[in-house]
């Protein structure tokens, strides 16, 4: 019974690292190119499309999902010490992502959208907007190995505890 449940945390926790990876790679090819094409004006009007909805209602439930269900697929799976390692680097990398969001994007975030040109110079808000675009790098690259690092961790969980 155990073992199942093992599993399907695991399934749970790798499907909610898939989406967020998705996620993210569709916010880097369809949604930044049109948010950062003509700076200012584009944030104006991105703030527009985003009225309802936007990156910031979405990102931080899916990222606490994230790391609720790799806390417990770790923990689940801790004996499993083929599988360990890779679950804990992989919830390394979620960590990495997050913090990299709340300390670097999430500031620049306020200065592009809230403070906007009224409180900056255009340079500075275009400045602002290549630093997020370069950070932003690092949390698709964090988000891509987190996502192998689980799914490999996955397939060596389920190798030796199903395959013999």
């Amino acid at each position: 019974m155990l073992r199942k449940v093992t599993t399907l945390s695991l399934v749970s926790h790798l499907w909610i690292q898939w989406i967020m990876l998705g996620s993210i790679l569709l916010d880097t090819f369809m949604v930044y190119p049109n948010i950062f094409q003509n700076i200012p004006e584009s944030f104006e009007v991105s703030l527009d499309f985003m009225a309802v909805a936007s990156p910031h209602t979405y990102f931080p439930p899916l990222g606490l999902s994230s790391i609720v269900t790799g806390i417990l697929a770790s923990i689940l799976a801790w004996k499993a010490k083929h599988a360990r390692y890779w679950n804990l680097l992989s919830m390394g990398m979620i960590f990495l992502e997050g913090v990299t969001s709340m300390i670097f994007e999430w500031p620049r975030n306020e200065i592009m959208f809230i403070e906007g040109k009224a409180v900056h110079s255009i340079e500075f808000l275009k400045q602002t907007a290549k630093e997020f675009l370069v950070v932003h790098g690092f949390r698709v690259a964090f988000n891509i190995i987190g996502s192998i690092l689980m799914f490999i961790g996955f397939i060596k969980y389920y190798k030796h505890s199903f395959v013999k």
